[in-house]
């Protein structure tokens, strides 16, 4: 038989606010902020806690009729993965990882970086968006 895992019996808002917490630095409050956004962008989006595994507690995810973006934190980055990132549009050209991928992109925050906390909504809203549509059509 298997030990239950602390994450069986909390919500997922309760394990990404511990995230944050235990993070203790910029990269706490930079996923924080980045929640608050999300928020903002979409008040009716879902936070889940995703792909926990023995060597890894999991990863925040937020949701809309399908997964909008995860929030995962490294040493020197923190890592916003949108999961039908090549079908939006950036104009203010957020996303500067995994470009190369058919469906997802991310955007990398090192310490001391700021977003464009108006661009980055759009592109949580847009997602959103196209979660409910049913389409990921690649963006031109």
């Amino acid at each position: 038989m298997t030990k239950p895992d602390a994450s069986d019996s909390q919500a997922p808002s309760e394990l990404i606010s511990e995230r944050i917490a235990e993070l203790k630095d910029w990269r706490g409050e930079t996923l924080g902020r980045i929640r608050t956004l999300i928020k903002a962008a979409d008040p009716d989006v879902v936070e889940e806690w995703k792909w926990v595994k023995p060597t890894r507690p999991g990863t925040p995810v937020w949701s809309h009729d399908g997964i909008i973006c995860t929030g995962e934190s490294y040493r020197s980055v923190v890592k916003l993965t949108f999961a039908k990132g090549a079908a939006l549009k950036d104009p203010a050209r957020l996303f500067n990882s995994s470009l190369d991928g058919n469906l997802r992109r991310a955007i990398d925050i090192h310490e001391g970086e700021e977003i464009d906390e108006s661009a980055f909504k759009s592109l949580v809203r847009e997602a959103a968006a196209l979660n409910r549509s049913g389409k990921s059509k690649r963006s031109k």
